[in-house]
């Protein structure tokens, strides 16, 4: 991948003057998502319910490939451990039916926390801010979902760690290029895991609360 702009700061782990951080996860463990990717609407159910049920909040949930192999990509927000602010976590997650892979950018706030947010809701009603959520009316807890969030705000905000976080992985997508052998394993379907076959049971290994945040 293109690690243009990061510096190795561990095996796995790449750093960038900003305070972004990188890192790649291998997983030798058949994949707990809450439903194949070709239930897609179960899937981000399940996806964004487990984000809610762990304190955080699924901002989006798409499928797409990565190497010619199919993925879901994240970005999602939690609280940020023992501070103030948010970290933002985008991802790419390529399952098989044994193991995983997991490509992860995430950034958090600094000192000044909730600008974005700020400008955005002074700009809309409060009905036109704070909407349901997308993938299911019944998430809830965790973060709330809100539009301040969406990549329209981005340009407006270009030093947001949201928008470093979805910049950085929209660049780095295309260059990732993953093994061969691990191409070349049966592909992960809802039949993999018997967790799988329980609506909303999510994504129970929390990757996104792993090191580097």
């Amino acid at each position: 991948m293109d690690l243009t702009g990061f510096a190795e700061r561990e095996p796995g782990v790449w750093t960038d003057e900003q305070g972004l951080v990188l890192s790649v996860h291998f997983f030798g463990l058949v994949p707990d998502l809450p439903a194949s990717l070709d239930e897609p609407d179960r899937l981000r159910h399940g996806l964004a319910l487990s984000a809610a049920r762990a304190g955080g909040g699924l901002i989006e949930a798409v499928l797409g490939e990565v190497d010619t192999l199919p993925g879901v990509r994240q970005l999602i927000k939690i609280p940020r451990p023992n501070g103030y602010g948010l970290v933002f976590i985008g991802s790419w997650t390529v399952p098989r039916a044994g193991c995983s892979t997991v490509v992860k950018v995430q950034a958090a706030e600094g000192p000044v926390t909730g600008a974005r947010e700020a400008v955005v809701l002074g700009r809309l009603d409060p009905s036109q801010y704070f909407i349901p959520h997308p993938y299911g009316p019944d998430i809830a807890g965790g973060l709330p979902y809100h539009v301040a969030d969406h990549e329209q705000w981005d340009a407006q905000f270009p030093d947001h760690p949201l928008t470093r976080v979805r910049a950085a992985l929209e660049r780095i997508t295309p260059t990732l290029a993953l093994h061969e052998g691990f191409k070349a394993l049966p592909p992960f379907s809802s039949r993999s895991h018997p967790e799988t076959q329980r609506s909303g049971s999510g994504a129970r290994r929390r990757w996104f609360r792993r090191q580097g945040q």
